[in-house]
């Protein structure tokens, strides 16, 4: 219990900090007109909270799984090479492989009906802001994040070994901050970094309603979506957000809305 009044303050002071960031940035520099007070946002706030400790929780024992599996399966002299390599190249690897992993976690998400089930709460958002980044499934989480790590653990990124823990560390940390900033309502170019970095004029047109959809599926780099034929990435943002069909409004009914007998349709191209 102590544990978990420790995360929940944790949290919290990251919401201040985040809210101290955005807030003034997405009513100085806003890309749609921004309100103190929108629809779903105490949904928002609450998905902030739970889908920062629920799936971080439930992946652990699958993670630990998968790092025991590997440990028997995967050649000892790949990791053994593996480990030889500098902190930083260990880290760079680790990045472009999680979010290789994690673009096809992401993908699949939108192109296979059963998981579009759960993704579609993620995109259920007309209004596109910081907060959005944690209006998700669990279940989805859970999902595109094993996607990302299960490669890196198989390469023998994830290991003690080497550059140890840190690779998943900086993974979390980099992805966490990315996530908040890619949703961001904000107008900003970043010119030629765009095609390098993952920014908030490339991540909303992943959430476009209606203009060529399912694009933009990688969550740091946006080349990656360029090797795989998905990268939309125009001068203009998108003119509307959301998905047509409708999604629960309450907390409760978006958590079981996928398991309900009657799918949620997929997107189509």
């Amino acid at each position: 219990m102590q544990g978990f009044v420790i995360s929940v303050a944790r949290l919290s002071v990251w919401l201040v900090v985040l809210s101290i960031i955005f807030v003034p940035l997405e009513r100085l520099y806003a890309r749609t007109p921004a309100k103190w007070v929108r629809p779903q946002i105490g949904n928002d706030l609450f998905y902030y909270f739970f889908t920062s400790l629920v799936p971080a929780a439930l992946l652990a024992l699958p993670l630990a799984l998968v790092a025991k599996l590997v440990a028997l399966i995967v050649p000892a002299g790949l990791h053994a090479w593996v480990h030889q390599l500098p902190v930083w190249a260990a880290i760079v690897a680790g990045l472009v492989v999680a979010d290789i992993g994690s673009y096809w976690g992401h993908r699949l998400s939108h192109e296979w009906p059963l998981l579009w089930r759960f993704h579609a709460l993620h995109h259920s958002a007309e209004h596109i802001d910081y907060l959005v980044n944690g209006r998700a499934h669990p279940l989805d989480i859970i999902w595109v994040r094993m996607c990302g790590l299960v490669p890196v653990y198989i390469l023998g990124l994830g290991s003690t070994a080497g550059a140890g823990p840190i690779v998943p560390a900086i993974i979390a940390i980099v992805g966490t901050l990315a996530s908040f900033f890619v949703h961001a309502n904000v107008r900003w170019r970043f010119g030629v970094l765009e095609w390098l970095v993952a920014t908030p004029a490339f991540h909303h047109w992943h959430h476009s309603k209606h203009d060529h959809i399912n694009r933009n599926y990688a969550a740091t780099f946006p080349w990656i979506d360029a090797m795989f034929g998905t990268l939309y990435l125009p001068k203009q943002f998108p003119a509307d957000y959301g998905i047509p069909d409708p999604v629960p409004t309450t907390i409760v009914g978006q958590m079981i809305a996928p398991f309900a007998a009657a799918p949620v349709p997929e997107r189509t191209r």
